[in-house]
């Protein structure tokens, strides 16, 4: 099988998609750093480059957030010549499987977490983040957003006018939506 990479902007300007024509990993898994990459060898060798910041992975593409003092002109075609190959080696993208989280809770805990994993992360991977139920407490869901999401400049208007009405409109309880800080 031949592998084609292509890339896609996100709304966030530091990170970067780069989606490949194969399954990487069912559901998704976050390395924000180079010490959290330790059991992910794809991961562990993104974070070989200096300009790489931040790795995020979901169904068929990785999510790269490079540093400030780099330009996506200049390392784009790096970036995506190494996932080509790294994919082609079939390097793995978390030694472990993770098992699927079964949701929990109260029957409206268990209703936010069905919303949320139904129509909202589904819209979040395409932008390359991905988002977690943290807690509901006194009306206010707490979430957590990774990938480009993570201190992406429009995660904020995403959160209240995109998350936090649709939960409000189909989950009478909540009053608010929040972010959790990594």
């Amino acid at each position: 099988m031949t592998i084609n990479v292509y890339t896609e902007s996100t709304p966030n300007p530091a990170t970067m998609k780069f989606i490949v024509n194969k399954l990487l990993i069912n559901g998704s898994v976050d390395y924000p750093t180079k010490e959290s990459a330790e059991k992910s060898p794809f991961a562990k060798e993104l974070y070989k480059f200096s300009f790489v910041n931040g790795v995020f992975f979901a169904s068929n593409f990785v999510t790269v957030t490079k540093t400030e003092d780099a330009e996506w002109n200049d390392i784009e075609s790096i970036i995506k010549e190494f996932v080509k190959g790294a994919v082609e080696s079939e390097y793995k993208v978390q030694l472990e499987e993770q098992e699927e989280v079964a949701f929990e809770g109260t029957d409206t805990e268990i209703k936010i977490q069905q919303i949320l994993n139904d129509y909202v992360r589904p819209a979040v991977e395409q932008d390359g983040g991905a988002i977690s139920y943290r807690s509901f407490n006194e009306g206010v869901v707490t979430v957590e957003l990774r990938g480009s999401c993570s201190g992406c400049p429009s995660s904020t208007v995403t959160l209240k006018a995109g998350i936090e009405n649709l939960l409000k409109r189909m989950v009478p309880e909540v009053t608010e939506v929040v972010s959790e800080a990594l």
